[in-house]
């Protein structure tokens, strides 16, 4: 089917849903959001299908793609012609829809900004069913009459509450083979930051974050892309997808622990010469670390072995899905909340305490904020906005009592709002209404939805909020009829029954977001 065709279908369905005023959510068959999944195939639209890259034009340094497209397809599809995507989230499963209405920065956001930020132009379905495109007025050379920059911005990480995205160009910059990375470390967030100021600050840096191994071990990781001749050739090519390979953290971990005591921050402590897409995707094995508490949970000791052996299911993809359909999320903190680089070291002393958080490691990723979000405050001026650090705080809930997890969670909401920061709705949130626009633009958000006919659409509330009623309690809501469900609610708290059940699904692989809806059996 091509792409003309796909949308036309799209856009009858959405104006069937429009002409009954009937809300309706978009389905692209996966997700790495860890909120609970309430679609159905009977209040759905599905963009599934369009998962094509329609064109790279290397002159342009752009790529036309569908929302569909996975990073790794769009990667190595663009490597071909010598080119790379300016933004490339670093799970290869997160499709170039995610990432623009979902929000989504990595290690080249420091410079760049988020990926939606990278994005020249969106074709979206709108409420009414009528295509559009929407135009990134930052960017120059689009002789247009109206460029619907409000329908952009207004559309960019607000989950589709304004429309279905069917196409978009994403702007690439040049590629070269390896990434030479280098490691500094400090035994403080102050140094930290003064290395993020400092590394940002150069023009050969184009990738930037860091890890928290412990509170007196940070790594600030900083690279650029060089040519093959660059590596020196006694040293080894540092490769992090293969099944033999060390995941990222634990390679970093050890590489710095020899100097790790050290405070001589200023010059690297180690290099590494790296692949491209080894870099790009180095943390997708082990989902930067999570994996290792599955590790814990089943009691199986934790190492080069033990990982090998399991790798298959050591990848991001499949441990959403294992996540998904077992409900161990209850279980887990799993929050990206950017904070002002000013109020770093801060938020660092908060989050160490084990009644907030207390697990390492940490990710830190400096986020440089670009465009104009409906969601945001309109008094804001873009180029006066501080640069944000993303804290990746994911590991155990301080308790595995439901009240006391939303309870948690919702500190961390209250510190990081209270610090004028933000939080990133790919993960649970817990807000009320009143609290979530009370630091929500909603008047131009509103105003938005019914100049482009998104009125009846769940709101982005509607879309972020997880009620505790929808949270799995001591099993995974309600279970089906028969024997299966009379194994499931004896079996479903008996550890490690539901990790077990998890992973059996994850490996037997299908669909895990969308609800099915049960068939009446017809009567006489």
């Amino acid at each position: 089917m091509d792409h003309s065709t796909a949308v036309q279908e799209i856009s009858a369905q959405v104006a069937g849903f429009y002409d009954r005023q009937q809300p309706f959510r978009i389905y692209h068959g996966s997700s790495h959001s860890t909120r609970p999944s309430n679609r159905s195939q009977s209040t759905t639209v599905s963009t599934e299908k369009l998962t094509h890259i329609i064109e790279i034009d290397s002159s342009r340094c752009t790529a036309i793609v569908e929302p569909n497209v996975p990073m790794d397809a769009l990667v190595a599809a663009t490597k071909e012609q010598g080119l790379v995507p300016l933004v490339v989230p670093e799970f290869p499963g997160i499709t170039t829809g995610g990432a623009f209405s979902g929000t989504s920065g990595e290690s080249t956001s420091f410079r760049e900004g988020y990926f939606d930020h990278s994005i020249n132009w969106v074709e979206l379905v709108l409420g009414n069913g009528k295509v559009v495109k929407a135009y990134n007025d930052q960017v120059e050379g689009f002789d247009v009459e109206d460029k619907r920059a409000d329908l952009f911005w207004g559309a960019a990480s607000s989950f589709g509450t304004l429309g279905v995205v069917t196409l978009m160009e994403v702007r690439l910059t040049k590629a070269k083979p390896l990434v030479e990375l280098k490691y500094y470390v400090s035994s403080g967030m102050k140094d930290a930051v003064r290395l993020f100021r400092q590394l940002g600050d150069d023009p050969q840096t184009e990738f930037l974050d860091g890890i928290v191994f412990s509170p007196n071990k940070f790594v600030v990781c900083a690279g650029r892309q060089v040519e093959d001749e660059r590596k020196p050739p006694s040293v080894k090519l540092q490769q992090f997808t293969r099944r033999q390979d060390d995941w990222f953290y634990l390679h970093v971990d050890r590489v710095t622990s020899e100097v790790c005591d050290q405070n001589d921050f200023h010059k690297p402590h180690a290099v590494d010469y790296i692949p491209l897409t080894d870099y790009l995707f180095r943390y997708d094995r082990g989902g930067f670390w999570v994996a290792r508490y599955a590790f814990k949970y089943f009691r199986v000791p934790f190492n080069f072995v033990t990982r090998w052996l399991l790798d298959r299911f050591m990848y991001t993809q499949v441990m959403y899905h294992a996540l998904q359909v077992s409900g161990m999320g209850r279980h887990y903190i799993v929050q990206d909340v950017g904070v002002p680089m000013a109020a770093a070291a801060e938020f660092m002393d908060w989050v160490k305490d084990p009644e907030n958080f207390g697990n390492y490691p940490i990710w830190l990723c400096p986020l440089r904020k670009g465009g104009v979000s409906a969601l945001e405050e309109p008094s804001i001026d873009v180029l006066q906005k501080p640069q944000l650090l993303n804290f990746g705080i994911w590991g155990p809930a301080a308790s595995k009592d439901q009240a006391e997890f939303i309870a948690q969670n919702k500190r961390i909401e209250k510190k990081v709002h209270g610090l004028k920061g933000e939080r990133f709705y790919y993960a649970m949130a817990f807000l009320t209404e009143d609290e979530f626009w009370a630091i929500h633009n909603k008047p131009e958000y509103d105003a938005l939805r019914a100049k482009y006919h998104a009125q009846h659409l769940p709101t982005l509330y509607d879309k972020v909020r997880v009620h505790p009623e929808e949270l799995p309690g001591t099993h995974r809501g309600e279970f089906e009829n028969g024997w299966k469900g009379v194994v499931k609610r004896a079996l479903w708290d008996v550890w490690p029954f539901c990790g077990l059940y998890g992973v059996y699904k994850a490996w037997r692989g299908g669909d895990y977001m969308l609800q099915k809806t049960k068939e009446k059996r017809k009567t006489d």
